[in-house]
């Protein structure tokens, strides 16, 4: 059985470069799809290049949905990203599980 979730849901595909340099053009992707009204899947498997800063865009963009009422997943983080997850200080899946309300490929 497919859950609502997965049903229903706007895909967004992080790009290599997530870093500060080009987090401007991946905050316009969030908010492009926040547009939708279905839930939000952040797709993080191309991420090459990440900082703190795409962590505080992904962390901040779980907290708009929940405000919203609209379910955010994270999906498939690289290892780029699980690491910078990691020193960011959001170590086992309870930590990100606390923020986005449906995880798949486990950090």
């Amino acid at each position: 059985m497919v859950s609502e979730y997965l049903k229903s849901k706007q895909a967004v595909k992080l790009p290599a470069d997530c870093s500060i340099s080009a987090i401007r053009e991946v905050h316009g992707m969030i908010r492009d799809a926040f547009e939708q009204p279905a839930a939000l899947e952040i797709d993080g498997s191309c991420v090459d290049k990440a900082d703190v800063t795409s962590i505080q865009l992904l962390i901040s963009t779980a907290k708009t949905g929940r405000e919203h009422g609209r379910a955010v997943a994270l999906t498939a983080p690289s290892e780029a990203l699980r690491n910078v997850i990691r020193r960011a200080g959001f170590a086992g899946d309870a930590a990100v599980d606390h923020h986005f309300s449906h995880k798949m490929d486990g950090i």
